[in-house]
């Protein structure tokens, strides 16, 4: 099992559409609730998932991956669904969270 974690932890990070716009999903929600990326991750350790708020900023940003549990704890933050976070609710919300993701092409 050592080995299999060893090679997981090489594998290049790739993030695809679906988690990009859960990514810039979970932003939007936050900045409509008024919540600072610190309040969120309170928020979170609160719900028994604590994340640091520079992790919640990497979710933002799709510079880290989003796990199930993640998911489930930040909609529960947010007050919505999980399944909320993952598809995309109408053409309209779709514009409002569309755009480039920020700090995307850092490396």
């Amino acid at each position: 099992m050592s080995s299999y974690n060893s090679h997981m932890a090489k594998r290049p990070l790739a993030i695809g559409p679906a988690g990009i716009r859960t990514a810039r999903l979970i932003e939007h929600l936050r900045d409509e609730r008024g919540l600072s990326q610190r309040e969120l991750a309170s928020r979170l350790a609160q719900l028994d998932h604590p994340l640091q708020h520079t992790a919640v900023s990497r979710i933002e940003r799709a510079r880290r991956r989003c796990d199930v549990d993640d998911l489930v704890a930040l909609a529960e933050a947010l007050d919505v669904s999980p399944a909320a976070l993952l598809q995309p609710t109408s053409p309209r919300a779709d514009r409002a969270i569309a755009g480039p993701v920020a700090g995307r092409g850092e490396g």
